[in-house]
């Protein structure tokens, strides 16, 4: 989870709630709120060592790593900022999603993909209407950057991406429905 805000934003809302579904159908959960942890976004001198000399990883990488290691889905809730997600939550990406551990570039330009073990949900949180990611194409620009730019470009399978917008009919009821879909697609 990526929200700066500690306890009363609707990112929270829908993490808990996924989170408790999951609980109570048998799953293990471990939440990984990465503002309040201190998680620090900044790709560095270190992490540019790591990634292109294979240099050794900085130990806050390697434990976001082991923590996916544990891991068969990883679930994303997220504020979409212009667009996308918040800084703190890409600064995660490219520190933790690195050559070597993530992927491996071969000679002649091929890519070996290594989390391919790893099932993906995705719940972006709109504060804009629905009508306006469809309209100017921001859901799709959305879905290639994330799902196949990221994580298809590692071999994880994006299972669930969805755009939970404040819009909605009953707003309050996301987190349940954010639930409902998740569940749907783990079984």
């Amino acid at each position: 989870m990526a929200h700066p805000a500690a306890s009363a934003s609707l990112t929270r809302s829908v993490a808990t709630a996924l989170a408790e579904a999951l609980e109570a159908s048998g799953h293990t959960v471990e939440i990984a709120d990465l503002a309040a942890e201190g998680f620090d976004p900044v790709f560095g001198s270190a992490d540019h060592a790591a990634f292109s000399a294979g240099g050794p990883r900085p130990a806050d990488v390697l434990k976001e790593q082991q923590r996916l290691d544990r891991a068969d889905h990883l679930i994303l809730v997220y504020p979409v900022y212009w667009w996308s997600m918040p800084a703190l939550l890409k600064g995660w990406i490219d520190r933790v999603f690195i050559s070597g551990w993530a992927f491996e570039e071969e000679e002649g330009g091929g890519i070996i993909k290594k989390l391919g073990r790893l099932q993906v949900h995705l719940f972006a949180i709109a504060g804009a209407a629905s009508s306006t990611y469809e309209k100017r194409g921001y859901r799709q620009a959305m879905q290639t950057q994330v799902d196949k730019g990221i994580f298809d470009f590692c071999g994880a399978q994006v299972v669930t991406s969805q755009l939970l917008s404040t819009d909605a009919a009953d707003p309050a009821a996301l987190p349940r429905h954010a639930s409902e879909s998740l569940l749907k697609n783990l079984a």
